[in-house]
């Protein structure tokens, strides 16, 4: 048997197969959850939104189109959860705990020692929470999720170009930010 691709699962959700969206869950809870505590350091949080992410897909099921990447479709409601809690229960923590995340430094970067990195990996933690919650955002989206510049435009409801401006921008002020540090 084939394995159904998201949108053609997403679709069966829209169409009352209300059980299919137990396996979108389980193909995604744990990006999800990777994207709210890389957003807020908060496990128990991370959490509570993923599952908020899914009771709002229960709700607005019926505006999924299937035109998309459920996976765009699916971070823009993430993204949305996000904001409506913080607007909420007050502002973003800017706090992440990036020693789970193996950013990619440049290579001419090299590390005399383990202390050496881990130096580093604390100057990175300290510039991305510099950052506006937008750019940390986005380098998220980009460098740790991985996805695509055309997924990230629909995830921001942008052109794939201005997702791309939008990542090479919040990567420059990431490099500011960490070589102020360095100072």
């Amino acid at each position: 048997m084939q394995a159904l691709t998201d949108n053609a699962l997403m679709l069966q959700v829209k169409s009352g197969q209300l059980d299919k969206l137990g396996l979108l869950y389980e193909r995604y809870k744990k990006q999800l959850f990777g994207f709210f505590y890389h957003m807020n350091s908060n496990a128990a949080l991370s959490e509570d939104l993923v599952q908020n992410v899914f009771v709002r897909i229960m709700k607005y099921r019926h505006t999924f189109t299937g035109d998309g990447s459920f996976a765009a479709w699916l971070f823009r409601m993430a993204r949305n959860v996000s904001y409506d809690h913080f607007r909420k229960h007050g502002s973003l923590n800017k706090r992440a705990d990036l020693d789970e995340i193996n950013y990619k430094l440049s290579d001419s970067e090299s590390f005399e020692s383990e202390g050496d990195k881990q130096d580093q990996i604390k100057q990175l933690q300290w510039a991305l929470n510099k950052l506006s919650p937008e750019k940390k955002e986005i380098i998220i989206l980009s460098k740790y999720r991985e996805l695509k510049f055309k997924e990230i435009g629909e995830i921001l409801n942008c052109s794939e170009g201005a997702a791309k401006v939008k990542a090479h921008r919040a990567i420059q002020d990431l490099r500011k930010m960490f070589l102020q540090q360095k100072k």
